[in-house]
């Protein structure tokens, strides 16, 4: 008698994933995003895609070569010779978080573009990590001189006054005014350059989609996403909240009131205490 096992679901997959910090597999959790859209995509295959960008990297390190001589041949191939770069026409297309469609097209957004390029970077022993800068995610690299951060749709290296220029619009107004004995280049940008956990980069990815279909108002599709949101992030009751109004919309009733009830029982003071009280309450009388 032979023996048959259920294939599992896109989100039982990515579930098995993202269960722990350690080691946890960023490329291939990213990759499985696109399953929502694309439910036999082969994330193997995707895999394999990077590692063929990999040999055409490694192929042109030589023997012996120190971190900043692997750093720049991995910037002329990444950016020059495959061409990766920012998808300009269609910046915020689903599409760009999908990173299948990332390699394919060589199009995509910092967030996307930075998950192929750090699995790069740290299969060439590179001391590479993510870095959740506000409006655009960056890249940085710890070489014996000193760090590099890097922007991901380009490889440009970006200096202390670039960055705080880039950093001046999400600045806090206490920022602004810092005391004129501090080195106002440094001590604020230090907050903005921890290195991201790779948890918190695949909710970043998840939390862009979000966006761009809760603007379009595309409530099955932002149904998936918040189901990955609230898998990755169990114990964030905002994204369960988000989840259980999204069912509202749907129709979903039985669905929105667990969701509402589990976040008011774990938020019971909260800003949107008394509306989501009010719409657990009409939909408590369907």
């Amino acid at each position: 008698m032979s023996l048959t096992f259920p294939v599992p679901t896109p989100l039982s997959y990515f579930a098995s994933l993202v269960q722990s910090d350690a080691d946890f597999p960023l490329l291939e959790a990213a990759a499985s995003l696109a399953q929502d859209e694309e439910p036999t995509l082969d994330v193997q295959q995707v895999l394999d895609d990077v590692a063929r960008l990999l040999k055409r990297v490694t192929a042109r390190v030589p023997e012996g070569a120190d971190d900043l001589t692997r750093l720049a041949i991995l910037s002329q191939v990444f950016f020059k010779d495959l061409g990766f770069g920012m998808n300009a026409n269609n910046y915020y297309a689903p599409e760009n978080s999908y990173i299948s469609e990332v390699l394919r097209t060589r199009r995509g957004i910092p967030i996307s573009m930075a998950v192929i390029w750090l699995e790069l970077a740290r299969a060439l022993n590179l001391q590479a990590q993510g870095i959740s800068f506000p409006g655009h995610f960056l890249v940085k690299v710890a070489l014996e001189g000193g760090l590099v951060v890097l922007d991901p749709l380009t490889g440009e290296s970006l200096g202390l006054d670039s960055l705080s220029e880039r950093l001046s619009p999400y600045r806090e107004p206490a920022d602004q005014a810092a005391a004129p004995d501090l080195d106002e280049g440094e001590t604020p940008l230090g907050l903005y350059l921890q290195a991201c956990p790779p948890r918190d980069m695949l909710a970043r990815m998840l939390r862009n989609l979000k966006e761009i279909f809760r603007s379009q108002e595309d409530w099955p599709r932002m149904l998936q996403v918040l189901d990955r949101l609230v898998v990755l992030l169990p114990e964030f009751w905002t994204e369960r909240r988000d989840r259980g109004l999204v069912h509202a919309e749907l129709g979903h009733v039985h669905e929105a009131l667990q969701d509402l009830r589990l976040y008011l029982e774990a938020v019971p003071s909260g800003p949107d205490t008394v509306a989501l009280r009010n719409r657990v309450s009409e939909l408590s009388e369907r």
